[in-house]
């Protein structure tokens, strides 16, 4: 029900907002921030987009929950979507996803409405061991055999043929 409210309604605000914004400083201004905020919007989106990646890597790295990087990742996509969309509505609602500050708080709000029963990194869906992978009271014994490298020749060798029977 809320996504097609919000299918219905957003529309309708953006299209409210064209008549108002038009009527008061006319068709190509208002065309032209159209254009600026979604140039504005795409630059903005590619810088923190990098940050949250940057963000997503760290936490992967460090086995660390990465809940929250993929949050913010996925609201910079949203909010990049949305400064692409044609509309003062929208472009309001996507400036605000880009302050990290208010991303937290939809963070924060959406975590309380979420529970999440389960969590585990591991390497695939084979993976039954509930502790990290290599901890301190791992053994791992193996054999192993040295190669080395085989030295490059200096110069070609001529190829030498074994005695022949005519």
């Amino acid at each position: 029900m809320y996504l097609f409210l919000a299918f219905l309604l957003v529309p309708i605000i953006e299209i409210a907002l064209f008549i108002q914004v038009g009527g008061l400083i006319g068709l190509w201004p208002t065309l032209a921030i159209v254009v600026l905020t979604a140039v504005l919007g795409t630059v903005l989106v590619r810088t923190q987009g990098r940050m949250a990646l940057g963000q997503l890597q760290r936490s992967f790295a460090e086995l660390d929950d990465p809940t929250e990087p993929l949050a913010h990742g996925a609201m910079i996509l949203l909010s990049g979507a949305l400064l692409l969309t044609p509309g003062f509505f929208t472009d309001a609602v996507g400036f605000a996803l880009l302050i990290p500050g208010f991303r937290m708080a939809v963070f924060r709000y959406l975590k309380s409405k979420v529970k999440v029963t389960h969590f585990q990194m591991g390497s695939g869906p084979g993976f039954q061991n509930k502790k990290a992978p290599f901890d301190q009271g791992d053994v791992i014994d193996g054999e192993f055999t040295e190669v080395r490298p085989r030295k490059k020749p200096s110069k070609p060798s001529k190829l030498v043929e074994g005695p022949h029977e005519h």
